[in-house]
């Protein structure tokens, strides 16, 4: 297989609006899509973050039911360079950034929760190269 990326990633919420205002107001992820009581997509990069209410899923008749409980973890990606920024960015809109974490060749992440506690994170370019 010839995979060139992870095109959509999904996360399962419990309230649409809590999660517009993170998002896309906090993050500054224009909304792609959305479907009261069921969902709400963001354009993330090239990619795209797909939200769901899981109970809204868990019985899908259209497509292969889906859903998932607990604290579900992913990583944003940035350049190196803009590291420090988005921090700042995200200090800024009053997200408590829980950890920062040391990695090879003088890289670092950090980590913060989103509403539903799902635990977020921002790495730069390298960290898995």
């Amino acid at each position: 297989m010839d995979i060139r990326q992870i095109k959509e990633t999904c996360l399962y919420i419990r309230d649409i609006d809590a999660s517009i205002k993170f998002y896309h107001e906090k993050l500054g992820f224009p909304i792609i899509g959305k479907k009261a009581g069921r969902h709400v997509f963001f354009r993330a990069g090239t990619s795209v973050l797909l939200c769901f209410i899981a109970e809204a899923t868990r019985n899908e008749t259209l497509l292969p039911p889906h859903f998932a409980a607990g604290k579900q973890h992913l990583a944003f990606e940035v350049s190196p360079g803009d590291y420090q920024k988005h921090k700042a960015i995200i200090a800024s809109k009053n997200i408590e950034i829980i950890h920062e974490q040391d990695w090879k060749n003088d890289l670092k992440s950090f980590y913060f929760e989103d509403p539903d506690g799902h635990l977020l994170e921002i790495v730069p370019y390298g960290i898995w190269e």
